[in-house]
């Protein structure tokens, strides 16, 4: 019998047996406006589905175990031969195969594959985040690969398959293959022209021997790699695979794994190289440029990866409000708990509509999209997944001690975010790169300025921002000091003339008085008392089924 003293009161219900996506009025909204409506039908059937897979009680089940049970390197087999094999937890290839099967590694050759891929990204990433990294890394392996029709026409059906195939043996006998990536070595991380792994040509038409290191290998439990080494010609890319044309095991010796702040349920490892065979992609002497599409293709992930976690926060947030009571009322009816859930719905909004525009620009593929992603996807990389801690830090802080134990899910997602700011370039990096592009390809500043300028007499908050940002780009003294200030004006300003044109006035107006406007403080939740908070966090609410 239960102790009169352990009456459970006032406890919220779970956030369980919902559809993630159509809970999600942002994504699906945006989901319709960049997807022509003969594909339309089909891709809404589909990611309900995965929403709907997303928000159940078996996925959150999975997404628990695999973290609890972190994958464990096996170097040797019990006779003391080398096999280099990661194991996992079963529910990491349950959440695996099912990410597989609903195409979260195929966006490159159906109609819309990119927003209907970004779409489900950023849903099922909510269920758990740490095995989007091989997806991410299948998915990015694509255009790199398409430089080498021969490599493209092997490996392509293969990296796009629908079909989860876990175990290492000869890619012609899967139905479906996983990539990871080397770039980082121990001596230059992100200056990836330091790199000492050498690459020595052997007979065959572009093969070679690789001898060397790779200080984070993204999931070295994949069946094959893009990495960089230093070919007679310079820095070139290579394709490694973990098992040779004849069966046996290529030359790839794990040394360890990473142990995380966080992203525990994947696989981050060190490698070493030595006389590993490699196929050469791409000329030798131009790997960045032949892995820079890899690249671009993992950052706009990184992008979708922070947005699926601030949203998921903030309806864990917004949810737990919804249903818990505090001095005489619902959290949620409070003006000042109001005030702080609408300011994180505001910063989630922004995220999803920039992600969703950025994937749209992928499916037009136009030379005007090619050039606005050119600079749009760093600069979104590095704001977005800025925000991403903090957005979650305060959404845990709203369920107060409840959210700082680990059955609430909250901390994981915590120890997740800052993952995606580091990953592919961190902030520095995205925010030089943006410099490059402003000073060496300046079709891409126009095709920037020409989006932001779809929204220009709309919003008089916005059209300031646009003109102090003019005035910032014509000065370029001390341009690289200045060059997170100026990035993060140019995420902004562009998320803003995203929300005027697409969302409903009031969560424009909240974001162009308080992100733009500056009449906000240095926390969430000081947003402006007179604005119309309450209809920012009704939209933001997820509806439990």
């Amino acid at each position: 019998m239960a102790a009169t003293t352990h009456t459970v009161t006032n406890q919220v219900p779970p956030l369980v047996g919902y559809d993630v996506y159509t809970a999600d009025r942002a994504l699906s909204e945006a989901v319709e406006r960049h997807i022509e409506p003969g594909v339309l039908p089909g891709a809404q059937e589909e990611l309900g589905a995965l929403g709907r897979a997303a928000g159940s009680a078996q996925a959150q089940e999975w997404g628990a175990q695999a973290n609890e049970h972190p994958p464990v390197l096996r170097t040797h087999d019990r006779y003391g031969n080398r096999i280099d094999e990661v194991e996992f937890h079963p529910s990491w290839h349950r959440l695996l195969g099912h990410a597989v099967a609903a195409g979260l590694t195929d966006a490159w050759g159906r109609p819309a594959g990119h927003v209907r891929r970004a779409a489900g990204f950023l849903v099922w990433t909510q269920a758990e985040a740490g095995h989007g990294c091989p997806l991410s890394m299948t998915h990015a392996a694509v255009p790199a690969l398409r430089t080498d029709p021969v490599l493209a026409a092997e490996w392509e059906p293969k990296l796009t398959s629908y079909v989860y195939e876990e175990g290492l043996r000869p890619a012609p006998e899967k139905a479906g293959v996983l990539f990871g990536m080397g770039m980082t070595e121990k001596q230059g991380g992100t200056d990836v022209r330091s790199n000492t792994t050498r690459a020595e040509p052997l007979s065959g038409e572009g093969e070679y021997l690789l001898t060397g290191h790779k200080w984070f290998c993204s999931a070295p439990m994949s069946d094959g790699f893009l990495v960089l080494a230093q070919a007679p010609g310079g820095l070139t890319c290579f394709l490694v695979p973990r098992v040779l044309p004849d069966g046996t095991r290529n030359v790839f010796a794990i040394q360890r794994l990473k142990d995380k702040l966080g992203n525990k349920s994947n696989a981050s490892g060190e490698v070493e190289f030595d006389g590993t065979w490699a196929r050469r992609v791409g000329e030798e002497g131009r790997g960045v440029r032949t892995i820079i599409e890899m690249v671009a293709a993992t950052r706009l992930d990184c992008v979708v990866g922070s947005a699926a976690l601030m949203r998921q926060a903030v309806a864990q947030a917004i949810h737990h409000a919804t249903y818990r009571s505090a001095f005489g009322g619902l959290l949620t009816d409070k003006p000042l708990m109001r005030n702080v859930l609408a300011d994180l719905a505001l910063e989630s909004e922004a995220a999803t509509v920039l992600a969703m525009r950025l994937a749209s620009a992928y499916d037009t593929d136009t030379e005007e999209e090619r050039a606005f992603l050119r600079i749009a996807v760093p600069a979104a990389k590095y704001w977005v997944t800025k925000r991403c801690t903090p957005v979650v830090g305060e959404a845990l802080e709203c369920l107060g001690g409840n959210g700082y134990v680990e059955e609430s899910g909250m901390p994981r997602l915590l120890r997740e975010a800052p993952l995606n700011s580091i990953w592919e370039g961190s902030g520095n990096v995205q925010a030089l790169d943006v410099l490059r592009a402003l000073q060496r390809e300046p079709q891409a500043l126009d095709a920037f300025l020409r989006e932001v300028g779809k929204a220009r007499g709309a919003d008089h908050r916005l059209d300031a921002a646009i003109k102090d940002l003019l005035t910032e780009l014509a000065d370029l003294e001390g341009i690289e000091a200045r060059a997170r200030r100026l990035v993060e004006r140019m995420a902004l300003v562009l998320q803003g003339s995203l929300l005027v044109r697409w969302a409903p006035p009031e969560v424009s107006d909240a974001f162009c008085a308080s992100r733009l406007g500056r009449d906000w403080g240095t926390a969430f939740g000081t947003l402006p008392h007179s604005l119309d908070l309450a209809s920012v966090v009704a939209r933001a609410r997820p509806v439990a089924g």
